[in-house]
């Protein structure tokens, strides 16, 4: 399974997007951690690895001039600490 196989099966995590297809890594990370539930996350890990996923979030959970940073701060509070922990 690819993530973009799994983001078309959870369609409801990025309801807005009708081409899953373009939809990039970051995206689907940040979609799946702020909205997916627990299954969703363990699901994403294992496609991607921990490492990667962990990589992505600490990379785009930090604000910056270039880009956008949705992550709610109780996401960003919580995955910080499960990556620091687990990747």
């Amino acid at each position: 399974m690819t993530i973009h196989d799994f983001i078309k099966k959870r369609k409801d995590l990025i309801w807005w997007v009708k081409d899953y297809d373009s939809l990039k890594p970051e995206s689907i990370v940040e979609a799946t951690l702020n909205y997916g539930d627990w299954d969703d996350v363990q699901t994403l890990i294992k496609i991607m690895g921990i490492k990667e996923v962990a990589r992505i979030f600490r990379e785009k959970s930090q604000p910056s001039k270039m880009g956008r940073q949705n992550y709610r701060l109780e996401i960003k509070y919580y995955f910080n600490l499960y990556f620091n922990r687990y990747a």
